[in-house]
């Protein structure tokens, strides 16, 4: 789907497996930004998601080998997951924020401290980090220039990109989104980050890696949501740590996913945690 005259978005869907019985439903938005003569690719997506990223570049008449550099706006398994298999297909130069680099570097290592189902399905394995990104920087492709924001929370690395001449922010998980899967790591760094992307000058278009491309109006108002749902979930956090069950995190998650109306799918370590960041 072509959002503006250089920035393409691509869906790709996948499953996590919970049990052998259930298995969630899930998907990730990829980000291509066609230069003249080169492309940047913001984010992989899960292993396997290189065949759709290249029937893609087919259909809108670019080659993989165009691909010069594949930014990783953090590294969780549905962003990092395909990056192996692209940069052995492309050659191209990976960047990340530094507070990323060991778990892209060293999966492994990612999936002993942080345990998702299916990890190893998910991730195709390790890549190298070329280029570290820190805020403020600016990232050329070709003609383009794309500006480099800090915005943790959701991971203490994770990165949005602002593409001035094109109006559009991508702002990877940085956004959470009213009635999903509470996921992040700093509760009040994920405020912050929200209000620095609300800030932002000459947003058109809003991409997140979660929810449909934002347009106009809607830019701020998915915002606003997004900090409104973060302080629904602390303000429960904070009437429950009264309760008997405040101390076993699993016990707490449980309690609050029936009063969000969250799937059982959610009662999971990955939502404890968060919710116990709230504290």
């Amino acid at each position: 789907m072509q959002i503006s005259d250089h920035l393409h978005f691509l869906k790709i869907p996948f499953q996590v497996p919970i049990s052998p019985e259930l298995q969630l439903e899930r998907f990730v938005n990829l980000f291509l930004i066609y230069g003249e003569k080169s492309i940047v690719l913001v984010d992989s997506g899960v292993a396997g998601a290189e065949a759709r990223i290249c029937e893609y570049l087919a259909v809108t008449g670019r080659r993989p080998e165009e691909i010069r550099l594949l930014i990783l706006t953090h590294s969780h398994p549905d962003h990092l997951g395909g990056a192996a298999a692209i940069c052995r297909l492309t050659g191209c130069k990976v960047a990340a924020h530094p507070a990323e680099r060991n778990w892209i570097e060293d999966t492994d290592r990612q999936a002993a401290e942080r345990p998702v189902p299916g990890f190893s399905k998910l991730v195709a394995g390790p890549v190298r980090v070329d280029r570290l990104l820190a805020d403020g920087e600016r990232v050329l492709v070709d003609e383009l220039v794309l500006e480099v924001l800090h915005t943790p929370g959701h991971s203490p690395g994770s990165l949005s990109l602002h593409l001035p001449g094109e109006r559009v922010l991508i702002c990877g998980d940085a956004l959470p989104l009213p009635g999903d899967l509470p996921i992040f790591t700093d509760w009040a760094a994920s405020v912050a980050s929200l209000a620095r992307l609300r800030g932002v000058p000459g947003v058109e278009v809003l991409l997140s890696s979660w929810d449909r491309p934002r347009a106009g109006a809607e830019v701020d108002s998915v915002l606003a949501d997004g900090v409104a749902w973060l302080d629904r979930l602390k303000n429960l956090v904070g009437a429950a740590t009264g309760q008997a069950n405040a101390t076993d995190p699993l016990a707490l998650c449980r309690t609050l996913v029936a009063k969000l109306g969250l799937p059982p799918a959610a009662v999971n370590p990955l939502v404890a945690k968060s919710l116990a960041a709230c504290l």
